[in-house]
């Protein structure tokens, strides 16, 4: 009967895992958009491991962390070349900012990242539902 309940526990993890990789909407990165709404829609339902396995590792990373723990709380990621303006052409740096594992901000700059007063800024709306 333990053995019973110990697979019937792991079964329902393994789909309730399934069913939330589906609900990210199946992005891969030859699917993820370039088109600045498209993206922010997309990147929106992400958590960070995910955006790293579609995007890699960021170029330039910056970490906010609590002073007694350590704990990083939220983070600044820059990405080069993977977003395109309304004409086409790419954006040299994409900015996400991140808390708690989700991105709240994205930012679109036409510089290497230095100066981000220079850009188209989106707030990552939620759901109401409580969900991304």
């Amino acid at each position: 009967m333990r053995k019973q309940t110990v697979l019937t526990a792991f079964l329902t993890i393994s789909m309730l895992m399934a069913s939330h990789l589906a609900s990210a909407g199946n992005v891969s990165p030859a699917s993820l958009p370039l088109d600045e709404r498209g993206f922010v829609d997309a990147i929106g339902k992400l958590k960070r491991a995910e955006i790293v396995a579609l995007l890699g590792e960021p170029a330039k990373a910056e970490d906010i962390k609590l002073k007694d723990s350590g704990r990083v709380v939220a983070s600044i990621w820059h990405y080069h070349n993977i977003n395109k303006d309304a004409q086409g052409a790419f954006y040299p740096t994409t900015e996400l900012d991140i808390i708690d594992d989700q991105v709240s901000v994205v930012v679109f700059l036409n510089n290497d990242g230095s100066d981000a007063n220079e850009g188209q800024s989106y707030q990552i709306q939620t759901n109401p539902a409580g969900g991304m």
